[in-house]
């Protein structure tokens, strides 16, 4: 009758009393967060995608998003960044390939002018003249295919050494398929000067 309360009631009664007082919440009290601007919630929910409703909107969908990542692309192969390269441009090995090209002169990047060169003096009446154009013409083939061979062979022990466990399948292919272009025109767009070392 006089029993004292047991320890389970004790723990039981403030626990009650707290419940009510935690729910309880004033409103004009401060929500513990800011309220996000208009143009905030609105971006939020145009942010939420919601499923397509036909056929057609998944088409229109799947054009805007690889719109977007052809965009992505040609600006990373204009600037350099390498998370929205395409595939074959990615990767340490093509990164140090493009470097290696680009850090030197290739008789192979002059092919185009000098190709419009001798078609212009083929043109020329004179036998003297063409004569002189075919001659050019198979010294500029005989020089760029030793260069190639030379870049090729230089290449490939570069790559051993450097990245022995990498993927080096069809590098030296992508490195004269550069090197045949002139440097402006190549993409991605060279991140070295001439003469500089190639980065790792």
């Amino acid at each position: 009758m006089f029993r004292s309360r047991s320890k389970d009631d004790q723990a039981a009664a403030p626990r009650e009393t707290a419940e009510p007082t935690a729910q309880r919440r004033d409103p004009q009290a401060p929500k513990g967060r800011p309220t996000p601007k208009r143009s905030e919630a609105e971006a939020l929910r145009r942010a939420v995608v919601k499923p397509p409703a036909s056929r057609k909107e998944a088409a229109k969908r799947a054009r805007e998003a690889r719109r977007a990542e052809l965009a992505r692309q040609r600006e990373a192969l204009a600037g350099g960044d390498e998370r929205y390269l395409p595939a074959r441009d990615r990767g340490p090995v093509r990164r140090y390939v493009r470097d290696f090209v680009d850090s030197k002169w290739h008789m192979a990047e002059f092919f185009l002018p000098l190709a419009v060169l001798i078609l212009v003096l083929s043109m020329v009446p004179s036998v003297a003249v063409k004569n002189a154009s075919l001659l050019m013409w198979l010294g500029v083939i005989v020089m760029i295919v030793a260069d190639s061979f030379v870049t090729g062979f230089r290449l490939r022990r570069q790559l051993r050494e450097r990245f022995p466990d990498e993927n080096r399948r069809g590098a030296v292919a992508y490195a004269l398929m550069r090197t045949l272009q002139m440097r402006r025109m190549r993409l991605p767009k060279p991140q070295i000067a001439r003469g500089e070392a190639p980065r790792r």
